[in-house]
């Protein structure tokens, strides 16, 4: 083996045990003790039989030592060290010369006795300090120039230069595998421009010449801090970057991070999902806690993208139980053993059961009686619910009047339900079964507000489409890009509102617990967004130049956008600013009852028509689009 490369594996594995690096500290001190007497003194008198040099490295030595092993200042690993390390130095050296001052200065005065002279204990103060931090520096600088692959390493500039910026350049330049090579900041903060930060050089952001310098310095990635993505999202940055075949890399929420992981581990290519980001929501999450922790909770639909991560929030509020049903069996599973790895000591049960099933769903309430019910079980997709009516009926509807039903029987404390946007003024027959579901629960909890029953309470959240759920686009349009398109859009003009997974079940979980019953929340669900324009950013985001965009028609049922409230419905404010009340129509509990029963028993025909036309009877705002129940409107 070359020689290089045993100096770079023995730096590299290598790390130098605490007492050699004590011993090298004193070696120094003693050092620069000799170099200050040499400096002050001549260099026959410093080896004179009388020389003060043996004295002041004996007592300048030995009370160092003292408090080295006080300060703890050999414990750090030199390649690691920062300035608190440096830090450390410096105060013990200071309150070691303080100490030795002191005492040459009484030894003179009370016994007329020249103990050291100050200007030998100051030189090898400063002697020592230097010898120690440069020791430290020129060690930590080594370490980095060897164990830098250059041939393999990425070039990064860090967009931000405040908190977030400077904590990922110094992890850049503290891990040990050093991936990341910084070459300079971007700031769009003027305080910062030409500021030298770590000894690179801060940019200005709207620089005409940025990207003209970043090529020069063979950038190969930009590292955007979470401060700064609404500037990335504001600007064509991002399109100026891919088109240089530069990466972008950001940071998740800090939610998100993996345990015992750093800002290194954690960096990630930047998403469609990142730039569809809002500012992060805040939740009351000791109030949530208060309402869940050491409650029997029950999560239909709990293999569901919504269900799932609500079974994840909810697991760390430390509840006494958790009842999870859903009848897909693997997704099912695969919660089971992420609830073993992750809750070990949490009491689950997963039950493989149908919501519709009367009889089987009372068994489960009657064995775990739960106190607190999320409702996220629903077939959703609009297409195939324009072809199945009748499961629609049978699974929403019935389904959902079977579980409010069952808890008010067994005295369940609150039951949230998961509506969505597409309850309002339905065009499609999946929506209208989530309004129908919306009127029954709503209904319901005014009866039982009526006639004095204040044990259940009943909520009822609105949002619309979340960020990677089953059936979102924007999975779609990965797999299409990775086929090489084309991109199938349905209308050049359709949008929609869109919200992280984790976002919204925090805030069904926010307005489950602030919910007094009855209510239907509504969340701020930010600006709409047009879904040709993401297609285009994901295909930018994947650097590839070659996919087209292919309009394929609005589906059955689908318009062009939802909204949250219908033109009749107002909304009343809460504590939380991202969470509103509707103010919707209140129907008669005892009409809807036999309305919806009656529905429940024309779903048993199959009869699409039929079950449709009853749909609409009892949903009248209900008006089909691009379906072929858009008959049923031109007849009545």
């Amino acid at each position: 083996m070359k020689a290089g490369n045993l100096i770079q594996n023995f730096l590299s594995e290598r790390v130098l045990p605490i007492w050699c690096i004590f011993l090298l500290d004193i070696f120094l001190v003693g050092l620069s003790v000799f170099l200050s007497c040499l400096l002050r003194y001549d260099f026959t008198t410093v080896f004179s039989a009388n020389s003060i040099l043996p004295k002041a490295i004996l007592w300048i030595v030995l009370v160092n030592i003292f408090f080295f092993r006080i300060f703890h200042t050999y414990a750090n690993i030199i390649r690691y060290s920062s300035f608190v390390d440096i830090m450390r130095i410096f105060v013990s050296l200071t309150v070691s010369f303080m100490l030795l001052v002191v005492t040459s200065i009484a030894s003179e005065i009370g016994f007329d006795y020249e103990f050291i002279p100050i200007s030998i204990l100051f030189i090898s103060y400063v002697f020592s300090f230097a010898a120690l931090a440069g020791m430290r520096v020129c060690i930590k600088v080594m370490y980095e120039f060897i164990n830098f692959d250059d041939k393999h390493g990425t070039n990064v500039f860090i967009f931000g230069t405040r908190e977030y910026g400077v904590d990922i350049a110094k992890s850049i330049r503290s891990k040990s595998h050093y991936k990341y090579r910084l070459k300079g900041f971007i700031s769009s903060d003027p305080v910062f421009y030409n500021k030298v930060i770590m000894g690179v050089k801060v940019y200005p952001f709207d620089d005409e010449d940025l990207m003209n310098l970043l090529e020069e310095k063979n950038t190969n990635a930009v590292i955007v801090t979470p401060y700064n993505m609404d500037k990335l999202k504001e600007s064509n940055f991002t399109e100026q970057l891919l088109k240089r075949g530069i990466k972008i890399m950001v940071l998740p929420d800090m939610s998100e991070w993996n345990e015992n992981s750093n800002y290194i581990t954690n960096l990630k290519e930047l998403q469609i999902e990142d730039l569809l980001r809002r500012d992060p929501i805040q939740i009351d999450m000791r109030k949530i806690a208060s309402h869940l922790e050491g409650k029997r909770v029950m999560i239909t639909g709990a293999a569901g993208s919504i269900g799932s991560e609500i079974v994840r929030q909810v697991a760390s509020f430390n509840p006494f139980n958790l009842v999870l049903i859903d009848q897909a069996e693997t997704p099912l599973h695969d919660i089971r053993l992420e609830l073993q790895s992750h809750w070990v000591e949490l009491e689950a049960q997963t039950i493989v059961a149908d919501i519709s099933n009367a009889s089987r769903m009372n068994q489960i309430f009657a064995q775990y009686r739960p106190q607190y019910v999320f409702h996220a079980a629903a077939y959703k997709h609009v297409p195939m619910m324009e072809d199945n009516a009748s499961e629609a009926i049978q699974n929403n509807v019935k389904g959902t009047r079977i579980l409010a039903d069952l808890a008010v029987q067994y005295k369940t404390e609150k039951f949230v339900m998961i509506s969505t946007d597409k309850a309002v003024n339905p065009s499609n027959v999946m929506g209208c079964s989530k309004r129908i579901c919306e009127i029954y629960v709503q209904s319901l909890a005014k009866k039982l507000e009526k006639e004095g029953n204040k044990t259940t309470q009943f909520i009822t959240t609105r949002f619309g489409n979340v960020l990677g759920s089953n059936g979102s686009v924007i999975p779609l349009f990965r797999k299409q890009i990775e086929r090489g398109g084309p991109v199938t859009v349905t209308h050049p003009e359709i949008i929609r509102y869109f919200m992280t997974i984790p976002e919204a079940c925090r805030l069904v979980l926010e307005a489950g617990s602030m919910g007094n019953g009855g209510e239907i929340y509504i969340f701020d669900m930010g600006k709409p967004v047009k879904i040709l324009d993401l297609a285009k950013q994901m295909i930018s985001l994947s650097g590839r130049s070659d996919i087209q965009i292919k309009f394929t028609g609005l589906r059955h049922g689908e318009k062009l956008y939802e909204v949250l409230l219908n033109d009749k419905e107002h909304t009343k404010p809460t504590y939380n600013e991202k969470i509103m009340i509707a103010d919707v129509r209140e129907y008669d509990y005892d009409e809807v009852k036999k309305k919806i029963e009656d529905l429940e028993e024309v779903s048993n025909t199959y009869d699409q028509m039929k079950i449709v036309e009853k749909m609409k009877e009892l949903v009248p705002e209900y008006v089909s689009k691009n379906s072929i129940f858009e008959q049923l409107d031109h007849k009545s």
